[in-house]
């Protein structure tokens, strides 16, 4: 199921926003779970976040940056430590994307809880989440 409602989003994304599944999970992460002003997290939470190995999530972040969706600086206490900040227009592109994001993720648990094997996974889903 898992892998039919990602498709699904994936697919949505792509079309209306040139964002891939995993680089909107990257937006986002960023957006909301923080550790300061301006919505950075090191890279290796960024991995941890998204459920990428750091080499995956370097190569992403490498070309969100270069899209000019994502900036990364130095961390101003630990100059060994990178950051990696949602810009702008990385936040204005989430904010677009998130409303596909969340009517393709609606379309996809829809059509798997007709299928008779899958109703009751839905049905679990949407009361662990309602907002799904």
């Amino acid at each position: 199921m898992h892998g039919r409602i990602e498709s699904h989003i994936e697919r949505a994304l792509q079309a209306r926003h040139d964002l891939s599944v995993r680089e909107f999970s990257v937006l986002n992460v960023l957006s909301e779970q923080h550790d300061g002003p301006g919505g950075h997290l090191r890279m290796h939470q960024v991995a941890d976040s998204v459920v990428l190995s750091q080499s995956a999530t370097t190569r992403l972040v490498t070309r969100l940056e270069e899209r000019r969706l994502l900036s990364r600086y130095l961390c101003p206490d630990d100059r060994r430590g990178i950051y990696t900040n949602v810009t702008d227009e990385g936040r204005q592109l989430l904010e677009e994307a998130r409303p596909t994001h969340d009517a393709a993720l609606r379309e996809a648990l829809q059509d798997a809880a007709k299928r008779p094997e899958l109703a009751p996974l839905v049905t679990a889903v949407e009361t662990l989440a309602p907002h799904a």
